[in-house]
């Protein structure tokens, strides 16, 4: 049997390399999977932190699902204020329509108002 070398594009990454990590699908499926509430968990966990892209759009998923947690926790407690929490919902869908955007568009965007915040999230 003859050695083969891999060296050409179908070459397994090295971890020296962790941009190199995940091919270009897989981190737009896990940059958009961060937008989707509690499935950027799995994004999390399935090693897309190792990847700059992709762990920039968990830092701002990880933000837009705190805010759905507390908001949903604060509509337990105060239920008169429906209306205000149903705004602060559909706000959360239509920037998390906007951060898949960006992510199949392969930009790093901070989301308006909460894109800032992503910086506390120490992953």
């Amino acid at each position: 049997m003859e050695n083969q070398t891999n060296t050409g594009e179908g070459s397994v990454p090295t971890p020296q390399d962790p941009n190199k990590m995940l091919p270009p699908a897989h981190k737009n499926l896990f940059a958009v999977l961060s937008y989707l509430g509690p499935l950027v968990i799995i994004s999390l966990l399935a090693g897309g932190k190792e990847d700059s892209f992709t762990k920039f759009h968990i830092k701002q998923g990880l933000v837009l699902f705190t805010i759905e947690v507390v908001v949903w926790l604060v509509l337990r407690m105060f239920w008169p204020m429906f209306f205000i929490i149903n705004i602060i919902n559909l706000a959360t869908f239509i920037l998390s329509i906007i951060g898949i955007v960006n992510a199949l568009g392969n930009k790093e965007k901070e989301l308006p108002i909460v894109g800032s915040w992503s910086k506390y999230f120490p992953i």
